[in-house]
């Protein structure tokens, strides 16, 4: 179904636009549609385990801060990346923590954080944009090693394979299934379901962070807003592409077809003049719908 929908967009918005189907403008959704990917890839792991994390866009902007921030002050180059990455992977080992051990439901947890973060972040950026001089850096994400293809959208594709491979060819992948399919009987069966809980919300740390820093090398910048689209358009395109929130079904493989969708409609839409509240609202109507297709009833017997 995701890839029937895929196909209709691009029928639909190849009508609507001339510009649609042209090369610059498939350039264009590739590295719009990088980021985004990249920030789903760790959070798929967190909705496959039946949690969910609110703060993905907070810490896409804080580690987008800090790593402008880091290069401005260090020079650091390529190696900031390396700087992003960590602090993110500290962000989400931090979420994981104060929900495993806390006991507290991951959507409180998040939501907390996700007003932390944003904080900091505010507090780093005091209101305004920060720019980098490095093209080094800048490169890593507009450069084009490959004629149309942005360098950024060479990261994302490496590490939707990186991940593609955790998921279904590592412990941990396999664990994510069996706590989302049914948590006590993961215990039963003696799998430490804390300890890999914590460890998905660090590598979902870690692929924020590394979102974050490939944010800021394709905008050249980090500020106040960057990120802020990033809590419906990373749900909605998990759900979309076919990972269910009540969990232990689904996978990073159809999180890619449901960034798919997620940046055709964004991309057609604007080319078309739809404003963007209608879009908002389009949104969240996929979403819903996706739900409503994609969830598995059965393990829900009571809806609070």
């Amino acid at each position: 179904m995701p890839i029937i929908v895929v196909l209709g967009l691009i029928a639909f918005f190849s009508l609507g636009s001339e510009a649609f189907l042209t090369l610059r403008n498939m350039t264009a959704i590739s590295g719009q549609a990088s980021v985004l990917l990249v920030a789903c890839l760790g959070a798929t792991l967190i909705v496959l385990m039946g949690s969910i994390d609110l703060s993905v866009g907070a810490m896409v902007l804080l580690v987008g801060s800090v790593t402008v921030l880091a290069i401005n002050q260090f020079d650091l180059g390529l190696s900031a990346i390396l700087v992003g990455v960590l602090i993110g992977t500290a962000l989400g080992l931090a979420n994981g923590l104060i929900y495993t051990y806390g006991v507290i439901p991951s959507f409180v947890v998040t939501l907390g954080t996700m007003s932390v973060y944003t904080g900091l972040a505010w507090e780093l950026l005091q209101g305004r944009a920060l720019r980098f001089d490095s093209l080094v850096f800048e490169d890593m994400a507009i450069g084009q090693a490959i004629p149309y293809f942005p360098n950024i959208a060479l990261w994302a594709l490496g590490a939707w394979i990186v991940m593609a491979f955790v998921c279904f060819k590592t412990r941990l992948g396999r664990y994510m299934f069996i706590i989302g399919g049914g948590e006590a009987v993961a215990r039963t069966s003696g799998i430490p379901v804390k300890r890999y809980k914590v460890y998905a919300f660090a590598l979902c740390g870690c692929t924020s962070g590394l979102a974050g820093a490939l944010a800021v090398a394709r905008l050249g910048a980090a500020g106040p807003t960057l990120g802020t689209d990033l809590l419906l358009n990373t749900l909605a395109a998990i759900v979309v592409g076919g990972t269910s929130l009540s969990g232990g079904i689904g996978g990073v493989h159809r999180t890619m077809i449901g960034v798919l969708i997620i940046a055709l409609l964004d991309n057609g839409l604007n080319l078309m003049d739809v404003n963007q509240y209608t879009q908002m609202i389009i949104k969240g109507a996929v979403v819903i719908a996706a739900v409503l297709v994609g969830q598995d009833r059965g393990k829900t017997t009571v809806m609070k």
